[in-house]
């Protein structure tokens, strides 16, 4: 494994997911991009995660709940972009530079994170993640939760990004934004 340039904002290896192509063992098994939200800690599946990037021009797109953005166009793909603040009920935020975009695929779609922070890549063994916790007045927002990670002494909130989106939605914003733009 060599080490290529550090990516000063997100503090990983720009070829960082080229590094996990050996076929024969599952090097991404148990692995979680961190980030935060406020002072949480979230974590998502490497498994699903396509790139990272700065934060850049979003073409709003009208007629969309408050916390799908819009779209960005990258490399000739217009993606979804969520606010995953706005989609938990955080209050916003203005974006700075430390403000990232996680590009993940969900099935056959492309769709875009913005986050306040990228965090590091962390390995949680599957003996280590809790389940979700189930309240009498479950919030939205535990829907989205699929377990708790115990790592590096804190717990990091591990997200089913297959349900922070509803399929009609993206569907929708996908459509609108190739008619307008």
């Amino acid at each position: 494994m060599s080490v290529e340039k550090i990516n000063s904002k997100t503090g990983l290896e720009d070829n960082f997911f080229d590094l996990y192509d050996d076929e024969d063992e599952d090097t991404m098994k148990n692995k979680y991009l961190s980030f935060k939200l406020g002072k949480e800690s979230y974590g998502i599946s490497i498994r699903q995660i396509i790139e990272i990037i700065e934060i850049q021009k979003i073409t709003e797109v009208p007629d969309m709940p408050v916390y799908l953005k819009g779209v960005v166009n990258l490399r000739g793909k217009v993606i979804p972009v969520v606010d995953l603040r706005l989609r938990f009920h955080i209050p916003e935020r203005p974006y700075d530079d430390r403000t990232c975009i996680i590009v993940i695929q969900l099935e056959e779609k492309n769709i875009a994170f913005i986050v306040d922070t990228v965090e590091e890549v962390t390995e949680i063994p599957e003996n280590q993640i809790e389940p979700a916790p189930s309240f009498k007045n479950t919030a939205i927002k535990d829907q989205y939760i699929s377990g708790l990670g115990k790592a590096g002494g804190g717990v990091k909130i591990l997200l089913d990004v297959s349900k922070i989106i509803y399929d009609k939605e993206i569907d929708t914003i996908q459509v609108n934004s190739k008619e307008k733009i």
